[in-house]
């Protein structure tokens, strides 16, 4: 039973009985849950009852395993939004020049 080994950020464990490798994404210690992913990148919710429960080993990371496919994910979406602020930026000087209502005689 794994009731010395705490859930821990980051850590990766061994579910000894179901042989699943899984690493620990949040403890929410107000509610009592434990979010975990395993290797196929499937999510599961325990609460700290069924944590306890499991027979667990801690165990290193995986061969092949990389938070960097997240971090490329999370590149992509900070691109994104830096191209929404962009666009932004454009649509007001888009506002600035043109709005005033006299022509100064410049092409569009």
């Amino acid at each position: 039973m794994s009731r010395d080994k705490e859930p821990v950020v980051g850590q990766w464990y061994i579910n000894a009985e179901e042989e699943e490798t899984f690493r620990v994404i949040t403890v929410d210690e107000d509610a009592e849950m434990v979010e975990i992913e395993y290797l196929d990148g499937e999510i599961e919710e325990l609460d700290i009852d069924e944590w306890h429960e499991l027979d667990l080993e801690l165990t290193t990371e995986p061969e092949g395993w990389s938070e960097d496919d997240d971090e490329e994910d999370e590149d992509e979406d900070e691109w994104d939004e830096d191209e929404e602020e962009d666009e932004d930026d454009w649509e007001e000087d888009e506002d600035e020049d043109g709005d005033d209502g006299h022509d100064d005689g410049r092409e569009r």
